[in-house]
């Protein structure tokens, strides 16, 4: 009977995946019709469909097309690519550290593009025009996230290859040496720019159109493909380096491309959307608890949790204060937080101290 249990553990693991993320790819679409629907005005669901139809077939003929086509869909279409691509280089980085408590502003991709970001709108952060809806600010954050993390990935290097811990500490380093610059930019900043400042680190989808959407689909899509092609090696990771490294996975190049798309789906989040904390800690957590650890099926299902949560907080962003609007950062913050220290107070429950 034991033999018998054993081995349909496996499909009952497969079937368990199959049926989140089943459940999870109904559950997009009934958040995106909520985001199309709410807000400062609200429209019925036959009002957000045909909305909606006009929106996709480019023939606005009434208020709700011109609501739902130009403002509110690229913007739920933007908060959903977002969302999938925080949540997913997310549980990639707990993955690689094999730390339930990490996530991707570990590497110093946040701190960094968050000071790319302060130096674009100190030096003058004006737009570019309409180059993919991209803007000197944007620009900033995104190349200020790169080379910070090219810049801890250097420094964990060494004769021996990538060390983990040594990149963890020297993401901390850099983290708070941007942090420091930063407060020095601000301190010689104008009035205007320290609240230009302080509500993109808030982050925010209110500037969304479908040029900045087509940046987030060029930039997202293929993190998104790439991440679980590199699904078996973290599993491996899980049982430790050395074991890796004898099932045959070339951890260092595992390690390098991780972080390089981690590198380039959060610089891209933060670019267009600013400053979303937690997505990338909660989704994962959420998410593995229903799963387990098989990146595999964990990595899809985070993508679609993610889009999810954030269509859903993007949604309350703009209906807590109607007709004004919460930085949706602020609701992702007010919900992770709580969870992170639930998930602090049970750390033992995860071989941590």
């Amino acid at each position: 009977m034991s033999t018998i249990s054993a081995a349909a553990q496996p499909g009952s693991r497969a079937q368990r995946a199959r049926n989140v993320r089943l459940g999870f790819s109904l559950l997009l679409p009934v958040c995106l019709l909520a985001a199309l629907s709410s807000g400062a005005v609200d429209l019925s669901l036959g009002e957000s469909l045909a909305g909606l139809y006009q929106g996709l077939s480019g023939e606005i003929v009434d208020q709700a097309g011109v609501i739902i086509g130009q403002i509110r869909l690229p913007r739920a279409l933007l908060a959903a690519m977002v969302g999938a691509v925080l949540a997913a280089t997310g549980a990639a980085t707990q993955g690689l550290f094999r730390n339930p408590l990490a996530d991707p502003s570990l590497i110093g991709v946040t701190a960094g593009a968050s000071l790319g970001a302060s130096l674009a709108i100190v030096l003058g952060g004006s737009s570019l025009g309409a180059y993919l809806g991209s803007s000197l600010v944007s620009l900033g954050a995104f190349f200020g996230g790169l080379l910070t993390v090219a810049l801890v990935y250097r420094l964990a290097q060494s004769g021996n290859g990538t060390s983990v811990a040594t990149m963890l500490l020297a993401g901390i380093a850099v983290t708070a040496f941007a942090g420091s610059i930063g407060s020095l930019l601000e301190y010689h900043a104008s009035n205007d720019m320290l609240r230009r400042i302080s509500l993109w680190r808030m982050g925010g989808l209110d500037g969304a159109n479908y040029p900045r959407l087509a940046v987030a689909c060029l930039m997202g899509i293929p993190v998104l493909i790439a991440l679980p092609r590199y699904a078996n090696a973290l599993n491996a990771l899980l049982l430790g380096e050395s074991e890796a490294r004898h099932l045959g996975i070339d951890v260092d190049r595992v390690k390098w491309a991780v972080i390089i798309l981690v590198a380039i789906g959060v610089g891209a989040c933060v670019a267009l959307a600013g400053t979303i904390a937690f997505v990338g800690l909660v989704v994962p957590h959420i998410v593995r608890l229903m799963l387990g650890p098989d990146h595999r099926a964990l990595l899809p299902a985070c993508a679609l949790a993610g889009a999810c949560l954030m269509l859903l907080a993007d949604t309350l962003a703009r209906m807590v204060m109607a007709p004004a609007e919460l930085p949706v950062g602020v609701i992702t913050a007010l919900v992770g937080v709580p969870f992170f220290i639930s998930l602090l107070r049970r750390r033992h429950q995860y071989g941590m101290p």
